[in-house]
Formats: structure tokens, C-alpha cells, sequence
């Protein structure tokens, strides 16, 4: 199975949505729509993530929760424009 590997410049939430911009392109996507575990986890735990160095999946060490990228991009909305961190 090959991963596809993405050029991620930036990954952050709030307390709705996990934004990010993967290849040039902006997105979002709910918290319940990523997984269960972020979806009822803190802020804080939600904000410490690790982007796998190859860009294929996103790690949040205080969950034990891995997400591979390009699932997640499937289930997102392509925003126009970066939002505000």
C-alpha cells in the first residue's frame, strides 16, 4: 500500500474545527468528524500534535491518537483562505 505523502505548513483547532494547510489548500473539519477521542478531548491535548516528517499522518502523543492525512482530507471542507490561529 503506498502513503501518500503531503507538504503540510500548518495544523491548529479551536473548538469546533482541526484546520489545515496540506499542498497549498486550506481546510477544515469538525472535531467528531476526525475521530471520537478528539472530538471529547481538551484543548490542550487537542494542541499538541506531531506531523509524521514524511506528511503522511498526524500524531496527538497525550491521546495515544494517530489520523493518516489524506482520509482526513476527504472528509474535509476546502476553506478559501487560511483563518485566523
Amino acid at each position: 500500500m503506498n502513503k501518500k505523502v503531503h507538504d503540510v505548513q500548518s495544523i491548529h483547532g479551536d473548538d469546533t474545527y482541526l484546520y489545515l494547510a496540506v499542498d497549498g489548500q486550506h481546510y477544515r473539519i469538525r472535531w467528531e468528524d476526525c475521530s471520537p477521542l478528539l472530538a471529547t478531548a481538551s484543548s490542550t491535548e487537542r494542541n499538541r500534535l506531531e506531523v509524521s516528517p514524511s506528511g503522511y499522518g498526524i500524531h496527538w502523543p497525550d491521546l495515544d491518537e494517530d489520523l493518516a492525512i489524506t482520509p482526513l482530507l476527504q472528509h474535509a471542507e476546502a476553506l478559501e483562505h487560511e483563518p485566523a490561529a
